[in-house]
Parts: structure tokens; C-alpha cells; sequence
């Protein structure tokens, strides 16, 4: 496929993973209400047709990468078609499948934001991207074409940000108001796209290993060997210390965008939900004063009640000694 395709497919999927980050994150923020007496009160709310405008904008970029992947494989299908390459026709064959579930996915969102008497249930939207990044999942778990090549550890790697997609998008059928699940999808696509990059300079350059090198039978059919046993299992090494450094790097730099948006917009404490540790013992020692004051005081209200009904009894007042029903005089 080449380096530039690799490099164009990685930068679009970066692209698009940062767009629906950013929206999801700035949309997560309105939400989330302000302090009081704070300047974003005095703040105009978001025009209504926001939130549409880039969804809209969300559909045209995913539309524009399928297309892109599409004319790729059929540029692909048609030289494994000249190299009388069996397995690159048929794995370009299902490529072109799930770019059209992507592009069939991005049309209906277009048109059912732009066009007000086309209204397409937004679960069956969600349910039409499920279903693709399970058929993008799939190609990549069974894309063995040489079980020794090292390129089979790549697409293993890949498997993980495709899962934190399908996984956000699943959430997202279930809570479509929430816009977590968009953003969880963001820096999964992210990490898509970073991944798509490493694979493009791996493998069409010398930084994959020393002993290994590309074998393509195709445009689109191609494997990566190596001398012997010890060059792949450095291969291997050296693929998974790059995901990691490029996991290191995306979580770094999500920390960083993250800290610039709570700078700008500001987070309540609510929202937050995190109070000073010294002003919780205060008030868990407060309260334990005023109970041991209060059970004191109790207690010995009670010890007097007992004890005036216990003088009560052993003293009865009755009432005054009479003589023939007259009252005792005194002369």
C-alpha cells in the first residue's frame, strides 16, 4: 500500500478521533453547571444549532476517509487482479465492504441532519457503526496471510483501540444523551490513527528490526520476514514497546488537553466531586462533639426525671387531716 497511504489513512484518523474529542469534551463541559456567581453565568448559551453543525461535520469527515479507503482498495484490486494474487483480491474485497458500511453510516447521519423531513432513528446509526468497527475488528483478528510474518503482531496491537470504539459506541446505543462514549471513541480513533502511522514507517523503512524485511506480493499482499528466530522475537519486542510509548504519549497528552479545557471553561465542584481532606476531619470532629454533648446532656435529664419520680413515691402528698369533714384549726 505504501507509506503514503499508510501516512494519509493515520493523519485522517487522527483527525477525526481529535474532532469528535474535542466536541464531545467542550459539550461535556457546558452541561456540567457552573459556580455561582462565577463569569460564565453572564455568558451566552450555546446557539441550539451547534451540536448539529458538528455532528455534520463528524459525518462529512468520516464519508470523506471512506471514500478514500475505497479508491485505495479498488486501486489495490485491481493490481492483485494484474499480479493474479488470489488472497489480495479477497482481502481487498472486504475492505471495500467496510468502507461502504462507514460511508453508508456517514450519508444517513448527513442527511438526517440536513434534510429536516429525513429522520433517521439515531440507534440504527449507532447500531450501522457497531456493526463496522466489528467487521474492521474481524479483518484485522483473521488478516494472517503469513502466520510467521511480524506484520500479523501489528495488526494484533491494532485490535485494541478498534475495541475501545466498538466498546464506546456500544455505550453510546445505550445512553445517547451521555457524550462520554463520543469522547472514548475520540482517543480511540486517535490511537487508531497513531497506530496506522507507526505501521506505515515500519514497515516501508529500516525501524522495524535489523534482519527483517518486506516481501509484497501485491499492493495490498505483503509479509515481513526475518532471518531467523531471534529477529523475530525482536521484532515483536520492538512493535510492543512502540504501542506502549504511543499509549504513554496519547494519555499525556488527553492529560494536558483535558487540563487546557478545565483552565478555559472552568469545573464546578459539583462536577469534580472532591472536598479538602482537612475540612471533612473538621466536620466529622465537630459532629462527634456535638453528639457527645448532646447524649451527656440527655442522660442526665434523665437520671433527674427518675429521680424526682422516685422521691414522688416514697413521699406521697395526700391531702390535709379532717375532724367530722371539718378542716384542723388552730385556736
Amino acid at each position: 500500500m505504501g507509506l503514503f497511504t499508510y501516512t494519509v489513512a493515520g493523519g485522517a484518523l487522527i483527525l477525526l478521533g481529535a474532532w469528535e474529542s474535542v466536541i464531545s469534551a467542550s459539550e461535556s463541559l457546558k452541561q456540567t453547571p457552573p459556580p455561582p456567581h462565577s463569569p460564565q453565568n453572564s455568558k451566552k448559551s450555546t446557539p441550539p444549532g451547534t451540536s448539529s453543525f458538528s455532528s455534520t461535520v463528524t459525518f462529512l469527515l468520516i464519508s470523506v476517509l471512506s471514500i478514500l479507503f475505497i479508491v485505495n482498495s479498488f486501486i489495490s484490486l485491481s493490481d492483485a487482479v494484474a499480479s493474479d494474487d488470489d488472497v489480495g483480491f479477497a482481502l481487498q474485497l472486504e475492505v471495500i465492504a467496510i468502507g461502504f458500511l462507514f460511508l453508508l453510516y456517514s450519508l444517513l447521519g448527513i442527511l438526517s441532519n440536513t434534510i429536516h423531513s429525513f429522520r433517521f432513528p439515531t440507534k440504527v446509526l449507532n447500531l450501522i457503526y457497531a456493526f463496522a468497527f466489528v467487521e474492521e475488528f474481524l479483518l484485522f483478528y483473521t488478516k494472517n496471510k503469513d502466520p510467521s510474518g511480524i506484520e500479523n503482531h501489528y495488526y494484533d496491537l491494532i485490535l485494541v483501540p478498534i475495541l475501545i470504539c466498538l466498546f464506546s459506541t456500544v455505550l453510546e446505543l445505550k445512553s445517547s444523551k451521555s457524550t462520554y462514549p463520543k469522547l472514548g471513541r475520540g482517543i480511540g480513533l486517535i490511537l487508531q490513527g497513531m497506530w496506522t502511522l507507526q505501521m506505515g514507517v515500519s514497515f516501508y523503512s529500516n525501524l522495524i528490526s535489523s534482519g527483517c524485511s518486506l516481501h509484497e506480493r501485491s499492493r495490498g499482499n505483503y509479509t515481513i520476514k526475518c532471518k531467523g528466530h531471534p529477529e523475530y522475537h525482536r521484532g515483536r519486542a520492538i512493535a510492543t514497546l512502540q504501542f506502549n510509548c504511543h499509549l504513554a504519549l496519547l494519555v499525556t497528552f488527553a492529560v494536558g488537553v483535558f487540563s487546557i479545557f478545565c483552565k478555559t471553561y472552568g469545573v464546578s465542584r459539583d462536577f469534580m466531586r472532591y472536598k479538602p481532606i482537612g475540612a471533612v476531619d473538621m466536620q466529622l470532629d465537630n459532629y462527634a462533639r456535638f453528639t457527645l454533648v448532646s447524649d451527656d446532656e440527655d442522660e442526665e435529664d434523665g437520671i433527674k426525671e427518675m429521680r424526682s419520680v422516685e422521691m414522688q413515691k416514697a413521699n406521697p402528698v395526700g391531702p390535709a387531716s379532717t375532724v367530722n369533714g371539718n378542716g384542723s384549726s388552730h385556736s
